[in-house]
């Protein structure tokens, strides 16, 4: 698939995102992409790769911080003593971009299906390191970047995860 005109390029080897508009880049950040590395297959808690795209937008109007859980906001706003409370979740905060894949028995359909393995580029506590693998496949990013790029692209948006430069 070509570049489209607008389209989101993930690194897994940079550890970066970065929004693209018409060959210019309009954004750039450090993520945190899965700490089991790169991979397809459902519950393997690794980064699909491949053309994907923005499949759904959620969280519009919540605050900086807000968690969610089965993508519906909790009404909890994420601090450390909350986190102290629950340690063993994976917090997902603040904005998520829920994406799909688009490319057949690559990363949609049965097994590898993206959309079904609610993988999404989120926002996570400050805490959590940026520019190393470290979630269970999803795409991490601070909270403020999140949301920025969330206001940036629209559902539909493509978005290509790779290893280096594709």
């Amino acid at each position: 698939m070509s570049n489209p005109a607008s389209y989101i390029h993930i690194d897994v080897v940079q550890q970066t995102l970065t929004l693209w508009h018409q060959q210019q880049v309009i954004f750039k950040t450090l993520i945190s992409t899965g700490k089991n590395g790169v991979g397809e297959q459902m519950d393997s808690g690794c980064t699909p790769r491949g053309w994907l795209q923005v499949k759904a937008k959620i969280g519009n109007d919540c605050p900086e911080n807000s968690v969610f859980i089965g993508r519906r906001a909790t009404g909890e706003i994420y601090s450390p003593k909350l986190g102290e409370q629950y340690p063993q979740r994976d917090w997902i905060l603040s904005r998520i971009l829920w994406l799909g894949g688009l490319e057949p028995h690559k990363n949609r359909y049965r097994q590898v299906d993206t959309l079904r393995r609610f993988i999404y580029i989120h926002g996570c506590p400050d805490s959590c390191p940026m520019g190393r693998p470290e979630s269970h496949g999803c795409i991490r990013m601070r909270n403020t970047d999140v949301m920025t790029l969330f206001d940036k692209v629209a559902v539909g948006t493509k978005v290509l995860i790779s290893e280096g430069c594709d």
